[in-house]
């Protein structure tokens, strides 16, 4: 359905944003207001700053993997009834004692400007299981090659801030000749040294958990190295955070645990990838 039918008036599209291969679009029809993904209609409503919001952040509750935060808040808590704060909670020591240690042998602030650190940033990718073999495998070739000192800068610049679209293109030039231009690559350091602003991205749990959640990060993802993807997935975290404050997650380190439990790892589904 391309544009919303059955009414008189014209169909105008008043907002358009596009990214990667996802085209959102805000359409006024009469009084109404439309929003679409991709030329089919998700949301409706007769205000057009809260249409274009759920078009952005909502989806649609019929979804059959629907689940809303609530319920995923539930789901997590069957795996983990004392929530974040607890010995037993497994997703997280791991993932803090690689983040204290990276931070450790390479501080971000030497990284960005500092040469030969390529087997110490290596020993960090092997601290955790949150990468795919091959995808060690393939970051392992980077930083024992030319580009390894490219890319270790390019991901400390990106981790502080300093031109951060650009620091992103720069990691993907020196990944990509080793096929290594993976979201699951460039956003395991930043996500290690600074746990508080960046977050780690695994692609298809992360689309699972948006669609069981009914955000549109499913829709705006692309397996390009896209900044706008990147921003996207930090408002997805930032939206996490505040829908289960009352758990008291204290980093990203927390809120990525989430959404790996919550989006089906833990119920006997294949493994995301």
């Amino acid at each position: 359905m391309t544009e919303p039918a059955g009414r008189s008036s014209k169909a105008t599209t008043i907002r358009k944003l596009t990214i990667g291969k996802t085209e959102l679009r805000l359409v006024q029809q009469g009084d109404r207001f439309y929003g679409l993904i991709n030329g089919k209609r998700e949301v409706d409503g007769d205000e057009p700053d809260e249409v274009w919001r759920l078009l952005m952040d909502g989806r649609d509750p019929a979804a059959p993997r629907y689940l809303g935060f609530d319920g995923a808040k539930k789901l997590f808590l069957h795996y983990y009834p004392n929530g974040f704060h607890t010995d037993s909670f497994s997703e997280r020591g791991y993932k803090v004692r690689a983040s204290s240690k990276l931070r450790q042998t390479v501080p971000v602030e030497d990284a960005a400007v500092g040469t030969g650190f390529g087997e110490s940033v290596l020993s960090a990718f092997r601290d955790t299981d949150l990468l795919h073999p091959i995808e060690k495998s393939r970051a392992q070739d980077v930083l024992r090659g030319s580009n390894s000192d490219p890319f270790i800068q390019a991901a400390a610049r990106f981790t502080l801030d300093d031109n951060p679209r650009q620091a992103l293109r720069d990691m993907d030039r020196a990944l990509h000749k080793h096929e290594a231009a993976k979201w699951t690559i460039v956003t395991y350091l930043p996500f290690l040294w600074r746990p508080d602003r960046h977050m780690f991205l695994k692609p298809e749990a992360t689309k699972d958990f948006a669609e069981r959640t009914g955000q549109a990060f499913k829709e705006i993802y692309d397996p390009a190295l896209d900044f706008s993807v990147y921003v996207s997935l930090l408002n997805l975290a930032d939206k996490t955070g505040a829908e289960i404050a009352d758990l008291n997650p204290r980093d990203n380190i927390d809120i990525q645990s989430f959404i790996w439990v919550v989006s089906g790892a833990y119920d006997g589904e294949n493994p995301r990838p």
